[in-house]
């Protein structure tokens, strides 16, 4: 049997129920200190890419997910959760855009290809996101001409003197060289609003849940395959705790989001405009067959399109088990007055401003 000496934690500054589960204090009361990776050095934090570290517990993009899967990490799949995220496709307010059939002719902002196809992230969410968006108008890649922009490099949050990096793209469409970009999140909805820039497709608002497939919807949570086979019980305990979360957060809003707004390096205007409506009532994760079809989805399109190894089997990559027992263990817990603020709370709040992840930026 593995030895566990520590349970590790990696998160996306992104709303997540493990995340707020760290943030009030939860899974430090759970596991004792848990070690935050990107807060261990550059060395531990390449594990949020790769998986190689035995006690992590990981909720982020899928990506580097699916990627590291796809080169043989021994991973498993514990939960699925969709957050609509203000997907978006961003024009100047000159540019006669207005809609997806705009797009025709349009030259799109393309990152790079990074060192690996895991740290690729940023191009694949522009490909997959664009994508989405011509297909509302019965249009393809064949319409549009992509114009390569800088990748980031792994600390797309921030730059060496703690200033916020902008969005891949962002800049090339304030400058002219483009004339579209696909962003995500509250961070690029601040840096929207800074360079005047205006939404020509609001992703979020189709009714069909595939033109927003991307690196984040569905965004997985996952452990070493290790950890699950001879600690199940450590994997129901983080589980329980991000149940426990998600069920706090959708009474919660408003401090969900001072939450977030130091978690996404964000003010609460982008939060307000990335995360609107009840998103606070839907952190749970599962592992339902209609979240596991999406994630297929986003499987086939990262393999044809070169950013997998090889095809991942999802079905054979989700473990069920965890979240079943985790649901009958919360269950079991006494439940917190309606509207009560966890003891957490304050201390929590303090801490996701230091720990806000580095290495994704509000991307992963």
């Amino acid at each position: 049997m593995s030895a566990i000496d520590k349970i590790w934690f990696t998160r996306c500054p992104v709303p997540t129920a493990s995340g707020l589960a760290y943030n009030l204090g939860w899974l430090d009361e759970q596991f004792g200190e848990v070690g935050v990776l990107q807060e261990a050095g550059p060395e531990l934090a390449e594990h949020h890419f790769d998986h190689g570290l035995l006690g992590l517990f990981r909720e982020g993009g899928n990506v580097p997910a699916l990627a590291a899967r796809s080169e043989g990490a021994k991973t498993r799949l514990i939960g699925l959760t969709w957050i609509e995220e203000w997907q978006s496709i961003l024009v100047r307010p000159d540019s006669g855009i207005t809609d997806a059939a705009g797009l025709r002719g349009a030259r799109i902002a393309l990152p790079g290809w990074a060192r690996t196809r895991a740290r690729s992230f940023p191009r694949a969410m522009a490909l997959h996101g664009v994508k989405g968006a011509l297909s509302t108008a019965g249009l393809t890649f064949d319409d549009v001409r992509f114009v390569e922009v800088d990748q980031p490099t792994s600390d797309v949050g921030r730059d060496g003197a703690g200033r916020t990096r902008p969005w891949p793209g962002i800049q090339e469409l304030a400058d002219g060289l483009v004339d579209a970009v696909y962003v995500k999140g509250a961070r690029s909805a601040e840096q929207a609003r800074e360079i005047g820039a205006v939404v020509a497709v609001d992703l979020d608002a189709h009714p069909d849940l595939r033109t927003r497939v991307n690196n984040g919807t569905p965004r997985p949570i996952t452990v070493h395959e290790d950890l699950l086979a001879d600690h199940p019980d450590l994997v129901v305990g983080f589980l329980t705790q991000t149940l426990r979360a998600a069920d706090w957060a959708a009474g919660n809003r408003e401090a969900v989001r001072d939450i977030l707004a130091a978690e996404t390096r964000s003010g609460a205007a982008g939060v307000s405009t990335a995360y609107r409506g009840d998103f606070h009532r839907d952190l749970h994760p599962d592992l339902s067959p209609e979240r596991l079809d999406l994630l297929k989805v986003q499987k086939d399109f990262l393999l044809i399109h070169g950013f997998l190894a090889a095809d991942v089997d999802v079905d054979a990559w989700a473990a069920h088990e965890p979240l079943a027992a985790a649901r009958e263990r919360l269950a079991q817990l006494p439940q917190a007055l309606p509207g009560a603020a966890p003891a957490g709370l304050a201390s929590g709040s303090d801490r996701s401003s230091s720990a806000a992840p580095e290495l994704d930026g509000a991307a992963v």
